[in-house]
């Protein structure tokens, strides 16, 4: 089953690296993004003078890797309007033929070390240009100050991030001599060893056989054996927990390990402060380095995890044999539903190990779990990296389409092309039917919705739904002249699909309904993520819905109305939850974007399409309150990603363009009566324009799980150009006002 060592060896033979990765490892000018319709794109090499000519680099490939595309200066902007004017001016170079926009959605850095241990593991290789890349931008997230790698690109060093990044460079190429090797090394040392590595990292360092399984605590299969009455059922997990877990109990379950050879063996000894082979294992389950924790093991967790060793001595093969069965069908089930992307980067690498295992390499589900990699990587101007799903498409697109409708930059002439294209991006984007695999996967119903990134993809999410409804409920009826290009029987489709998503407190989740009791929070057993064990309603989410179904109603009033807008309806539920999730201080926490500003955002949106706004509303009043105390002297507003782990506001050392136009907006939206704020962050925002009309990447903008950020890096344009083109017409609205009110 597993490939020759010799062989294995041939496909990550050793590479001569440079000491720094700030110059490229490759020629940028032979890379290009391959966008195909629907939105999958992969970065390609092209390696003859021939190819080139015949495939030409555009400004959307240049820009990505950092090329200079030496765009003529725009007309200085003496206006909000005129800096949105220019800011989309830009931003329609990087408009991919299909429609929508591509972009990194990198930041987490335990990614890049799945797809690399993975591949290893299953024989699998990469192109020599990939792994220079991938090599390089480990080189440029080293932290300067020890040489380690944190959770993710902003985060302090940790074991997890470390001891992964580590063994990623080494199988790539990387000598252990070399300067970037030795100095992350020595602080993997200083930080413990690979030892303290949380259950993520054990698992993986398993996986590749430099880490004992006993020192793994158990991940049995056997949950999935139980009756789904039971309230801990892996079905009622939240969906990238689960997904993570079932090819992670089946690799668990079977013990899966690569044979040794002359790297592992190596690697044995480079880990570990300490005689590999004389680590006593068991002692390590728990052994968690202290700079890594973010929810410790409960006394509930410790107790299960003490009953399922004692299980394991004596696991009844019959038993085990059944759920490893059930265990794969279900990986399965989510390989055929996804078209072999699955959720995500995790479950993607481990779904392909088992299929590896039970099917070997000469297969399709091999072959196309091998391209499908692909999907995944993002060359930037810093490397190669793997992105947290096969990106951000949905997402992007949305926001950047209702900015161009609500600023009225969707009525210029110059604009209609590059709209029309989006809306039919849009079209091809919905699902359209319920997955494969529908109930017997414990999947939600998907048929008119739309997903994050992609539609081969294809998972419902509510915000996503929300924000691609609005998206076509604002170009097909507010911008003159569009296609109907979206029939109002699959507009009725997303709807009903929202419809089925709101929890009975009122709020919404992500993928899908809360399934599981919160006390299922007590056996967490990541110690690296909070809040991952069921699904949560999320102020996000619930406001995306909330906006998208009013908006729809004033276009369809009469397509279930009384459960939209009457009685004890769902947007009134909606609004319900949300007045009684906000801080007594007047924010909302957010859990997918940093943090409060962004939460507060979408809130305020949401609000004010129910009609409440600072004049009449107390909780809108408040929420306006606690966001002008935070803003500085130069006009804007700086959240750290500190924020989402702490649950309190703290400060970012620089001021972030894009938290200034969220907390902006947000103002506008409460209709908010003074001027002076909203002029003081329109010229912050305007001050950091550059002459192209784009604006320069800050700080990292998102986040999940509440310690880990992820970056959007075209939220700098899409909000930007929001909150300007709204702050025009906003400000000029007011002036108006206190003239009629003099006169």
């Amino acid at each position: 089953m597993f490939m020759p060592a010799s062989q294995l060896a041939g496909l990550y033979s050793p590479l001569d690296i440079p000491e720094s990765g700030k110059q490229s490892f490759t020629d940028y000018s032979r890379w290009r993004l391959l966008v195909n319709d629907g939105g999958r794109h992969t970065w390609q090499y092209l390696r003859s003078d021939e190819e080139c000519e015949r495939w030409p680099q555009n400004e959307v490939d240049k820009y990505w890797t950092g090329q200079p595309l030496n765009l003529p200066a725009l007309p200085k902007a003496n206006t909000p309007l005129e800096a949105a004017r220019n800011g989309y001016t830009f931003y329609k170079h990087l408009q991919s033929h299909d429609g929508h926009w591509a972009g990194e959605y990198g930041g987490p850095m335990f990614l890049l070390p799945g797809l690399v241990i993975g591949s290893y593991a299953a024989g699998l290789g990469f192109k020599k240009e990939e792994r220079l890349e991938m090599i390089r931008y480990l080189l440029n997230r080293a932290h300067p100050e020890d040489g380690g790698w944190g959770i993710h690109i902003e985060g302090h060093s940790t074991v997890f991030g470390t001891a992964l990044n580590y063994v990623a460079l080494r199988i790539l190429g990387v000598n252990a001599d070399h300067p970037v090797a030795v100095k992350a090394r020595t602080t993997l040392h200083k930080l413990g060893g690979a030892t303290g590595a949380p259950a993520w990292g054990k698992f993986w360092l398993a996986v590749l056989n430099v880490y004992d399984w006993e020192g793994v605590n158990p991940i049995p299969p056997e949950l999935w054996l139980f009756p789904e009455w039971v309230p801990f059922h892996p079905h009622r997990w939240w969906i990238h927990t689960r997904n993570v877990y079932i090819p992670m109990s089946y690799l668990y379950g079977i013990r899966f390990k690569m044979n040794e050879n002359d790297l592992i063996c190596s690697l044995r000894e480079e880990l570990y402060p300490t005689d590999y082979h004389r680590i006593y294992w068991p002692a390590q389950r728990n052994n968690i380095a202290s700079g890594d924790i973010y929810s410790p093991h409960t006394v509930v967790l410790d107790a299960m995890n003490v009953a399922l060793s004692m299980y394991e001595t004596c696991a009844i093969p019959a038993i085990r044999k059944a759920s490893l069965k059930r265990a794969y069908e279900l990986v399965v089930r989510e390989d055929e539903n996804t078209d072999y992307q699955t959720i995500g980067p995790v479950s993607k690498m481990m779904n392909l190990l088992c299929r590896f295992y039970v099917e070997g390499a000469d297969t399709e589900v091999y072959r196309q779990h091998a391209i499908k990699r692909a999907d995944f990587m993002w060359l930037g101007a810093e490397g190669m990296m793997m992105c947290g799903t096969n990106g951000s498409q949905l997402w992007d697109i949305g926001f950047i389409t209702q900015a161009l409708v609500e600023t009225g930059l969707a009525k210029e002439e110059d604009n209609k092309e590059s709209l029309e294209r989006a809306l039919g991006w849009l079209d091809v984007c919905q699902i359209r039917e319920n997955p494969k695999h529908y109930e017997s996967a414990y999947r939600h119903r998907t048929k008119g919705a739309w997903p994050f990134s992609t539609k081969e993809q294809g998972y419902t999410v509510s915000d996503c739904t929300g924000e691609g409804l609005k998206s076509v409920l604002y170009l097909q009826n507010q911008v003159e002249g569009t296609e109907k290009a979206i029939s109002d029987e699959r507009l009725f489709d997303a709807v009903d699909t929202l419809l089925t998503m709101q929890n009975d407190q009122g709020g919404f989740a992500s993928y899908e309904l809360v399934r599981g009791p919160k006390w299922l929070e007590w056996l967490n057993p990541a110690e690296v993520f909070g809040d991952i064990m069921i699904e949560f309603c999320y102020p996000e989410c619930t406001t995306s819905v909330i906006t998208s179904l009013s908006i729809f109603r004033r276009h369809y009033p009469n397509y279930r109305s009384t459960e939209i807008e009457y009685a004890n309806c769902t947007i009134r539920k909606a609004i319900k939850w949300l007045h009684e999730v906000q801080k007594p201080e007047g924010g909302w926490v957010g859990s997918w974007g940093i943090c409060f500003t962004y939460a507060t955002q979408f809130a305020l949106e949401s609000l004010s399409l129910a009609g409440e706004d600072y004049t009449n509303s107390p909780a809108v009043r408040r929420a306006c309150d606690f966001l002008l105390a935070k803003q500085r002297q130069d006009g804007g507003w700086g959240e750290s990603y500190k924020s989402c782990e702490l649950v309190a506001w703290i400060e970012h050392e620089n001021t972030q363009v894009v938290q200034t136009c969220w907390a902006t907006m947000a103002l506008m939206y409460a209709g908010y009566p003074n001027p002076e704020p909203i002029e003081r962050a329109v010229k912050l925002v305007m001050s950091r324009q550059l002459p192209d009309g784009s604006w320069p990447q800050e700080a990292i903008e998102g986040v999940f799980n509440k310690n880990c950020a992820i970056s959007y890096p075209n939220f700098k344009f899409s909000f930007s150009i929001w909150m300007l083109g709204k702050a025009h017409h906003y400000l000029k609205e007011l002036k108006e006002q206190r003239c009629e009110s003099n006169d």
